[in-house]
């Protein structure tokens, strides 16, 4: 029993040590010695105790900085931290950057030793001590295309995926150029939200994110161009500077990407073996004809659904039509579709269905009706036969009696129809109409002069214009007060989310003081602030809540806080904000 318990302690030891990953990730391997490399070591769990390795051959030009995020997703915790480095080899060569280590549950767990491969020193214009970070070769657009060699009406699908490395982070994008899909027939997926995930480009592990998806059936044979997708990025950049709390200050910069455009080399359904009857159908589908009846009295109707189910291009074909006899009266089709179009193509039914009424009695057939289509599986076309309808109707008038009734009342009939119609009147009495000329009118005048009268507006509001675009520092406070009000309007939105809320919270308060103090962020220390505030008159008071406050949003970020924590927090910053608003000169 001793023994089963303790090989059970040691299986549970295992499984959650299983659970904790502690690793090394370099920006690059293989680098000029010119050149710096990033190393993040990180985790998933909190560990205790980091210790990094000696970093043999090269050296540290910035680091460590410390990164920390939890989330909650679908009712799961996630969590990451992460220790990053900035180095500069010293010689060339492979050098090897040995194990780190952290401490957990009182556990040991160590990173993999990374080799990086140092070579001669490559043309680099910038500072090699400049930590700064550039978005040319951190973010890439890419269209990924199912399939380059398709049939006519063979399904295809591009997705557009943004690939950035983990130095930069993405707030926006917007479309320069929409891609153009001639000559295919295209279907847009929805994507309801933006999803980051990880995965390889270019031989290294990067973050991204699905922008579109787009289903296209190529309408002709040969090659064929979707022009490219182009966006314009807001990113923002790490840098080599720190802000009062000792941050990484992060620039904001736009970055212009396009997928670049894809030829697709269509080829045309084959000539052997299509049937005469082919309607472009290409896919796997079944073929039905169904009578909702067969049996009629007279004065009754029938509905003939002729219908394709399956996988294919269904809304990029016609149906066959059934012939009828001219006993049977037949009307136009009522057209249906069920479709769905997710990312493989098109998938339902499509069907036609035809009213019948019947005119005489008797027993009336409908020929059998096929449906031909491409079965991209084997490569051939297979043609689908329905069987022969007979329709039965069991009483009214027989052809016979039908032509009688018809030439003995032929007179009366065509009497009739002709009385329908009344006589064209040969006389009018036309009257005339009183009706004021506009020239001379008053709303001529008024329309005539309508433009002088607005010249005098128009050069004030020119003289407006220019006074406000020429007040450079009064645009600038207009600007971080939009900005203030903006970032307290976001706090108030994600007040659910404690990271969120406190980093729109600190960044509301920083643009406040830029448009009252006109100060920059390089400029916002702590004895800075408190002395330009006190000198405009601003209450003691207020001045220290407001540092508090702005230092708190840093550690409440990290911290174990409540709903009712963080909703104080945002009263309080109104509050503070609304004092100091009134009170500074």
């Amino acid at each position: 029993m001793k023994k089963f318990i303790a090989v059970l302690v040691l299986m549970v030891c295992n499984l959650l040590s299983a659970q904790v990953q502690f690793e090394a990730r370099v920006s690059k391997a293989t680098l000029g010695i010119n050149e710096k490399l990033r190393i993040d070591f990180m985790m998933n769990v909190d560990g205790d105790n980091f210790v990094q390795p000696s970093f043999e051959g090269f050296r540290i030009i910035a680091g460590p900085s410390q990164q920390v995020s939890q989330s909650w997703v679908n009712g799961r915790s996630s969590f990451e931290k992460i220790y990053s480095y900035f180095l500069l080899p010293n010689q060339k060569g492979t050098l090897v950057i040995k194990q780190a280590a952290i401490e957990y549950n009182g556990q040991i767990y160590k990173t993999s030793p990374i080799k990086i491969n140092v070579t001669a020193a490559t043309e680099q214009p910038r500072d090699p001590n400049d930590t700064s970070i550039s978005a040319d070769d951190n973010i890439y657009l890419v269209a990924d295309i199912s399939k380059t060699n398709p049939y006519v009406n063979e399904p295809i699908t591009a997705v557009y995926k943004l690939y950035f490395s983990y130095n930069i982070g993405v707030t926006n994008s917007n479309e320069v150029n929409k891609p153009k899909y001639n000559d295919f027939w295209s279907q847009n997926i929805d994507i309801k939200r933006f999803v980051v995930e990880e995965g390889m480009f270019k031989g290294e592990k990067y973050r991204f994110i699905v922008l579109k998806k787009i289903v296209l059936y190529p309408q002709k044979s040969g090659k064929l161009v979707i022009e490219p997708l182009s966006l314009d990025i807001d990113v923002e950049l790490p840098s080599n500077r720190r802000d009062m709390f000792g941050r990484m200050v992060v620039t904001e910069g736009r970055k212009r990407v396009s997928a670049g455009a894809k030829t697709i080399n269509v080829k045309p359904l084959p000539e052997a073996g299509k049937p005469d009857d082919f309607s472009g159908a290409v896919g796997n589908f079944d073929f039905k004809v169904t009578p909702t009846k067969t049996d009629l009295k007279n004065g009754e109707s029938l509905d003939l659904v002729v219908s394709v189910t399956g996988k294919g291009n269904l809304k990029l074909f016609s149906l066959p039509k059934p012939i009828a006899p001219n006993a049977l009266e037949m009307y136009d089709a009522v057209h249906s579709e069920q479709i769905n179009t997710p990312l493989s193509g098109m998938a339902g039914k499509i069907s036609d269905s035809y009213t019948i009424v019947p005119q005489y009695k008797g027993n009336y057939p409908i020929k059998p009706l096929k449906f031909t289509y491409f079965d991209l599986g084997s490569k051939t076309y297979k043609t689908l036969s329905s069987p022969e309808i007979m329709i039965n109707v069991l009483d009214g008038p027989s052809p016979t009696d039908a032509t009688v009734a018809s030439g003995t009342n032929a007179n009366k009939n065509k009497i009739d129809k002709v009385e329908q119609f009344k006589f064209i009147k040969l006389k009018n009495n036309l009257l005339t109409m009183n009706k004021k000329d506009f020239f001379g009118s008053n709303l001529f005048y008024g329309l005539f002069f309508f433009p002088f009268l607005m010249l005098p507006l128009i050069v004030l509001f020119k003289k407006k214009k220019e006074a406000i675009d020429g007040d450079i520092t009064g645009n600038r406070i207009r600007m971080n007060n939009r900005l203030a009000k903006k970032y307290l309007s976001e706090a108030k939105k994600q007040i659910n989310n404690k990271e969120l809320f406190y980093i729109a919270l600190e960044k509301a308060m920083h643009n406040f003081l830029k448009a009252k103090l006109h100060i920059e962020t390089s400029e916002m220390s702590k004895d800075n602030i408190q002395e330009l505030l006190l000198s405009r008159n601003a209450n003691p008071e207020a001045v220290t809540d407001f540092i508090a406050l702005t230092e708190n949003c840093e550690i409440a970020r990290y911290a174990p806080s409540s709903s009712v924590t963080i909703q104080k927090d945002f009263d309080k910053a109104v509050v503070i904000i609304s004092d100091l608003e009134k009170q500074i000169a």
